[in-house]
Formats: C-alpha cells, structure tokens, sequence
C-alpha cells in the first residue's frame, strides 16, 4: 500500500513537470485578444483521447490508426480554417519563404497537436515505472554504475537514426504517407513483420533463451533497433512495435524488448510534445481550452501505467501474436470505416 501511494505522488509530481516544462511554449500568448476556447473538448472527449494515446503509445498496435478512428468518432477532422474574435486567422504555420501563404490551423490540426501534448502524461507513467533504471542511468553520467552509462549509450544510438531521418524527411513523409490508405497498407505490413519476428524467435533453441539486458546490447545491435525504428516514421507502422521486433533480432526476450522500447521512446516522446508544444501549443490552446489539455494528460498518464505493466506481462507469456491479428482488424476497421464509403 505504501508503494501505491508513493508511485500514485510520484506519478502525479512527474506529470506536473512534464506540464511546467511545456507551460513556457504554451502560455506563449497567440496572436490576437485574449478569448474563450474556439471549440472547448468535453469531458468525455478529453478522457476519450487521453485514454486513446495512454493505451496505444506503448502498445504494438499503432497510435496513429486508433486517433484517426478518435478523432472521426468525435467529430475532430473539420479542415474549415480557424479565426480568432477579431476574425484573424490562427496560424499552424505562420507565412514564410518555405511557407508563403501560411498554414491556417483547423480543428483537425489543433486535435492532432493535442495528441502529441498530452503525451507528457504517457512519458510521466514511464518515467514513474522505469525509474530505477533512470537512477542507474544517472548514477552512470556520475561514475558510478557502468551497466546505467551502457544503457544511456545504446539509447541515444538507437534514437539516432530516427530522429535524423524524421527532422530530414517529416515534411515530405507528412505530404506522401499520411493518408488513410498508407496508414491501413503500414498496419498489414506491421503485422506481417510480427508475425515473422515471432515465428523466428520461437525457432530458437529452447535450451538457451536469452538472458541479454538492454544495457548489454552492443553499439551495432542499438545501431540495428534504432535503424528499424525509422519505419516507425511511416504513420501506422507504430514505433514499440519496430523496437520491439528490432530487440528481438538483437536477442532481447519479448519483455526487454518492451523494456528498451519504451526506454527509447521517453526522448522521442518527449522531444516531440515539446517541439510541438513550442510551434503550436498556444493556437491549440486557443481552440480547445487549458482545462482539456491537463484532463486529457492525467488520463493519458494512467492509462499509460496500466499498458506498460499489462504488456510487459503478457509479452512475457505470449509474445507478439496477438497484437498482429488486432492490427489486421484495425485495418479491416479503417478500410471499411473510411475507404468504402
């Protein structure tokens, strides 16, 4: 009981953080006179979204495909621009030489960015979990724990290849392969890629499972999981689910791979929620109100904790089978729902 009430403080200090971090970018005050929330979330459709991105952000089963579905039960995709009370646009994107006229932001886009804000709730739960790991990485950069700067190493290698090739290529990978067909196409194919990996670390000698730590994994094999995770990039393929597969050639068991996935993506996440907290969190605001955002974290944060814990366990016992087979429904879902009408 001690423990629960610790990790519950703890859980709820962390996200604090997570949030005082992000206020400098978000209380940047939006162009125009101050005023209500263009088209403030409800109560249900903020627990509705952060219950979506808690559970699927660390589960092999795609964020993205699951928020379009949201987002389209909630009424979320309106392309119509936004305008402030003085009939101002409220720029996504301010006009500039890459952008001449501008990019007007739309309920669609203020969704969108809520999603990856809110994800400070996901990153906090994480933290909260893995945080005897994070001490030891600390203890590392300190001289003191050799396995937590080995850990530290392969992390950022394995972030490295990703977060170049997406800071190189996101325009284009926004304008080519965000789309509900390319989404559905990455969810088979990710499926496909499980079923495989699974199917191969079955074959191998019962007699020697593997016993690999994160922090045992050589620059090579992080260099090989960060370089799966490029695929990730691809909207629908989902991130845990290439780290994963990535961990598994490496010779990690199902739950390190997990474990590493999610270890990995705490800079990713968190890199991303800042970033587009600093070039869109105050029009997003604008539209959906300060109330919505700190509900949908909270929300996002539990349910977090409750996937990490529920995946780490299964995986430990069933592997990633499963999740393949939800992810064939998923696009099943999504080429019904959106690209037979």
């Amino acid at each position: 009981m001690l423990w629960e009430q610790t990790g519950v403080r703890r859980l709820f200090l962390l996200l604090g953080i997570g949030l005082a971090l992000s206020l400098p970018a978000l209380s940047q005050p939006a162009e125009g006179p101050p005023s209500e929330p263009l088209a403030e979330l409800g109560t249900r459709d903020a627990i509705i979204l952060g219950l979506v991105e808690g559970v699927t952000e660390f589960l092999p089963i795609s964020s993205t495909g699951h928020l379009i579905i949201a987002n389209h039960a909630l009424d979320l995709e309106s392309g119509q621009p936004l305008q402030d009370a003085a009939g101002r646009p409220i720029w996504y994107k301010k006009p500039s030489a890459e952008h001449p006229e501008g990019v007007p932001l739309t309920i669609k886009l203020a969704a969108d960015t809520y999603a990856v804000v809110i994800q400070a709730g996901a990153i906090a739960a994480v933290v909260l979990i893995f945080w005897g790991r994070l001490v030891g990485i600390l203890h590392g950069l300190l001289g003191r724990n050799n396995a937590g700067l080995r850990l530290l190493r392969n992390i950022i290698i394995a972030c490295v290849p990703a977060v170049a090739l997406g800071l190189t290529t996101g325009d284009l990978i926004d304008k080519y392969l965000f789309s509900i067909e390319a989404v559905v196409v990455a969810l088979l194919s990710g499926a496909v890629l499980m079923v495989a990996a699974e199917r191969w670390r079955r074959q191998l000698p019962v007699a020697n499972p593997s016993r690999l730590d994160p922090a045992d994994l050589t620059v090579r094999q992080s260099l090989g999981i960060g370089l799966m995770q490029c695929l990730a990039l691809w909207p629908g393929m989902s991130r845990s689910m290439v780290t994963m597969v990535g961990g598994y050639f490496a010779g990690l068991s199902p739950a390190r791979s997990a474990e590493f996935s999610f270890l990995v993506g705490l800079p990713i996440l968190t890199g991303a929620a800042l970033l587009k907290s600093y070039k869109a969190g105050p029009a997003m605001i604008q539209v959906f109100g300060t109330p919505s955002l700190i509900l949908g974290s909270l929300v996002a944060a539990c349910s977090a904790a409750l996937a990490v814990k529920f995946l780490v366990g299964y995986l430990s016992r069933h592997g990633l089978g499963v999740f393949a087979l939800y992810r064939v429904a998923l696009a099943i879902v999504l080429a019904g729902w959106f690209l037979m009408d």
